[in-house]
Parts: C-alpha cells; structure tokens; sequence
C-alpha cells in the first residue's frame, strides 16, 4: 500500500500543524479547508482514504516517521538558529524556525518538481532504450535453427 504524502489526516499527537504549515491558530478547520487550493484538497482527501485503509500497526508506523521527520527539522531549524549568529530571544527564535520550517518546505516542494521533471523527461528515452535491449533479446530466445538429426535414424 503507498503511503501518504506528508502527515497522516488526524494528528492528535505531537506540535499543532499549525507550526509547521504557517496557518493562524485562531482559523476554523473550515477556514483553513476553504483557504487550501484545490490540489491540496485533493492531495488531503487521498491521504485521509489511505489513512482510513491502513492498519493500527501501519498507522503507528506513521505516526513514529512523521515524529522522527518533525524531530529532525526541529534540530535543523535549532541548528539554522545556531548558524545564523543571530542573538534572538525566545519569540523571535520561535518566529525564525517557524519561518526557517515553512520556507525549507517550500525549497523541498521546489527540488521534488525539478526531479519530477527530470524524470519525465528522462522515461521516454528510457523506454526507447530498453525497447531495443529486449527486441535483440528475443530472436535468442526462439531460435529458428533446425533441431539435430537423431542418432538412430541412421539414413
């Protein structure tokens, strides 16, 4: 079964959502579903039917990937604090990983395009290549050579 893409649809564990997507913890689900662009609907309602149809064990599987990724980009945004030299108190460092989170997404999404493209462009010739390895293949596998006189038939 794929997994969804990004954080499963219920995520009743670990930081609010709203840290890591940018959204004002004072909107409504409803704001925040009819503020989402249409492909991003889509991409949620795919997700919540995958999560629907996943065991208890693979949704746990989950849950501990998505805690470990958020774990992650929680020490790098620490370590981007780190690495700026910025003196920030503590609002100001919340607001810079915050930030630092969204604007990391945005790259990844960037990047996962670029590679999507590549690939794309890169199948047709892919095919066409593999096309011409297996057509060579198939006249070794059926040869047409005539089977060998039997030693008993001895005319």
């Amino acid at each position: 079964m794929a997994a969804p893409q990004g954080p499963p649809p219920s995520q009743a564990h670990g930081p609010p959502s709203d840290q890591f997507h940018g959204a004002p913890s004072g909107q409504s689900v409803r704001e925040r579903w009819l503020a989402m662009p249409p492909d991003a609907r889509q991409n949620f309602q795919r997700n919540a039917q995958l999560w629907m149809q996943m065991t208890p064990e693979q949704r746990n599987l989950m849950r501990q990937r998505e805690n470990m990724r958020r774990q992650a980009i929680t020490r790098e945004a620490d370590a981007a604090v780190r690495d700026s030299g910025l003196q920030l108190n503590s609002q100001e460092r919340a607001r810079f990983e915050s930030r630092y989170i969204q604007e990391r997404g945005k790259v990844e999404q960037s990047l996962r395009q670029q590679i999507e493209t590549e690939r794309q462009k890169e199948i047709p010739a892919l095919i066409q290549q593999l096309r011409k390895e297996f057509q060579l293949d198939e006249p070794r596998k059926s040869p047409v050579t005539k089977p060998a006189a039997s030693p008993k038939s001895g005319k």
